[in-house]
């Protein structure tokens, strides 16, 4: 079940403490400092909002500053910050939060969307793996691929998902050529942005699956319920455009 707010950030923040206080009797200040602010880092992923994360990373680091419990160098307060920007690169930002697709989401797709044994399946931005355990839930036969910028999140998405084929890349850079079904889990604002890459990429025939959110101007091949009132948006290949709407495209 999940805490009320904000009780899973005090139980972090106290979880770094102790952890920090414990480790100072056998390390040095700034190495107990890291692995500290590591497991604020770590529980921050469990937050559903930007806001949320920020806050429960970098609550234990400002919580030590202030109080001064450890005498460090200036310099050595960036690296927390350092530690925080590598599961959260800067150029992932623009990109959908960290928010995990919910057991059950793509529930019946499989009966929609039809994929042959096999079939090379992507999870772009695949995060910690809760879209590929969905996606092998409903196509337990697929190749399943995870493509994600974090290489944190990358790492414990293949211990979480060692039957899957996970990657650290960039979504938008890599070839979605190869994959008979491309799913994502995005925000509105890069969805016109997936439909012309898709457009440009994917064979005739094959499938884009957006949890959530559609793609602005396109029609969908089906639209199926998921969880609190979001659908799941399918397009099959070539997309076509909405009576009045640019061609995909040209999106």
């Amino acid at each position: 079940m999940r805490l009320p707010w904000p009780l899973p950030a005090l139980a972090v923040w106290a979880g770094a403490w102790l952890v920090f206080v414990g480790l100072r009797a056998v390390l040095p200040p700034l190495p107990a400092l890291l692995l500290a602010c590591a497991l604020g880092v770590v529980g921050s992923l469990l937050a559903a909002t930007w806001w949320r994360r920020g806050l429960i990373a970098l609550g234990f680091p400002l919580s030590a500053a202030l109080t001064g419990a450890v005498a460090l160098p200036a310099w050595a307060w960036l690296l927390p910050l350092a530690l925080l920007l590598l599961v959260y690169p800067i150029n992932a930002w623009r990109d959908a939060p960290l928010f995990p697709t919910p057991p059950g989401a793509l529930r019946g797709l499989e009966a929609h969307a039809a994929l042959a044994d096999g079939a090379p399946v992507l999870d772009a931005g695949c995060g910690l793996g809760d879209g590929l355990k969905a996606l092998r839930a409903a196509y337990p036969r697929a190749q399943l691929h995870g493509l994600e910028w974090s290489w944190p999140l990358a790492l414990l998405c293949r211990l979480r998902c060692p039957w899957a084929r996970v990657r650290r890349g960039d979504i938008w850079a890599a070839d979605w050529s190869a994959y008979a079904l491309v799913y994502l889990f995005q925000r509105p604002e890069s969805m016109a942005r997936v439909a012309a890459k898709a457009s440009a990429e994917m064979a005739p025939g094959n499938w884009l699956v957006s949890l959530a959110f559609e793609l602005p101007g396109v029609r969908p091949s089906m639209r199926l319920q998921s969880f609190a009132g979001h659908g799941v948006w399918v397009y099959r290949l070539p997309l076509q455009p909405m009576a009045g709407g640019a061609p995909a495209g040209e999106l």
